[in-house]
């Protein structure tokens, strides 16, 4: 058992969702369709900024790889977990870990600067729109929306390179449906504490900055709003800005609460509610929250509909002259 217990490992078994066998085959319905649907609506909305030139502005370009980057974040996490509903093994590689945790972390980090942007770009909109066009030009959309990418990818690679140094020789078995980094923590030989307070650090660092950003420019809008003098405006503007603000708040709570609380490497199933939060619940509903209630976004799509339905139309008509 010694020599057992001492054997390196470098496969790992997902064990989430394991305790109850008989709700399987619902999840998996559940699952799926949620991850139908949170592809339909993200792909389809990055094809329709693309596709619509009246769409091409910061607003829609920082959307546009908002979108992007939670299909992204579903591809990531998702068809793993659904293979393993129905897998006996459910075995996963350390390097497959170690690629699924990569790219996790690079979109998620992606998408906080871009919700901090998105805000910034709001409140220029909001709060300075004689001098939105100028402040807001295309090229520092691109500057920050590459920067954001940019600091994705080096958090990523920080948080990934730093696993290398662990060893993992006890159980194999890990309480989650991804490959999270908490959960290799909590599995090595050794001790992680450097590991553990770089992402403390990284992690607290980048937290701080892009919600301070997203709280100063919302605080603002919302002075901005309360100074407006039409009862509909207020209205308007602010149910628009609290269907963002809960986006928001579902995103960066689940975050903070995963890689930020205290004893970040005590066992719990509060881990598993939180990043179904932030990995799947939040992609899902981002598409809905920002374009749906977007009258430029559904005439857009109004418009390119009917486009396709008359092009539709007169193929038809030729086919049958």
């Amino acid at each position: 058992m010694t020599e057992e217990n001492n054997t390196l490992k470098n496969e790992f078994i997902l064990k989430a969702f394991m305790d109850h066998p008989e709700l399987k085959t619902f999840l998996f319905v559940l699952f799926f369709a949620i991850y139908l649907i949170t592809m339909v609506g993200n792909v389809g909305l990055v094809i329709l900024i693309s596709k619509e030139c009246s769409l091409h502005t910061p607003m829609y370009i920082f959307l546009a790889n908002l979108a992007l980057v939670d299909s992204c974040c579903a591809c990531c996490i998702t068809p793993k977990m659904l293979e393993n509903f129905f897998s006996e093994d459910r075995i996963v590689s350390l390097y497959e870990c170690m690629a699924q945790f990569y790219f996790l972390c690079t979109v998620e980090t992606a998408d906080c600067f871009l919700l901090a942007a998105m805000a910034y770009d709001r409140y220029v909109a909001i709060c300075s729109p004689l001098h939105y066009h100028t402040t807001m030009s295309k090229k520092l959309c691109i500057q920050m929306t590459t920067g954001a990418f940019i600091a994705g990818n080096l958090h990523s690679i920080v948080h990934t390179g730093l696993l290398f140094r662990l060893v993992f020789c006890g159980s194999n078995q890990i309480n989650h449906f991804f490959c999270d980094i908490l959960p290799l923590y909590r599995l090595s030989c050794v001790d992680p504490y450097l590991n553990e307070l770089i992402l403390f650090i990284l992690s607290g660092s980048i937290q701080v900055f892009t919600i301070g950003s997203v709280l100063i420019s919302y605080l603002y809008i919302l002075f901005t709003i309360f100074k407006m003098k039409s009862k509909e405006g207020r209205v308007k503007a602010f149910s628009t800005c609290a269907s963002h603000l809960l986006s928001v708040s579902l995103f960066y709570g689940s975050i903070f609460f995963m890689y930020i609380r205290p004893n970040l490497l005590k066992e719990g199933n509060q881990d598993i509610p939180a990043a179904i939060l932030f990995t799947i619940v939040v992609p899902l509903l981002n598409p809905f929250i920002y374009s749906l209630r977007n009258k430029e976004v559904i005439n857009a799509l109004r418009k390119i509909l009917k486009i396709k339905s008359q092009e539709s139309m007169k193929k038809l008509t030729a086919t049958l002259a």
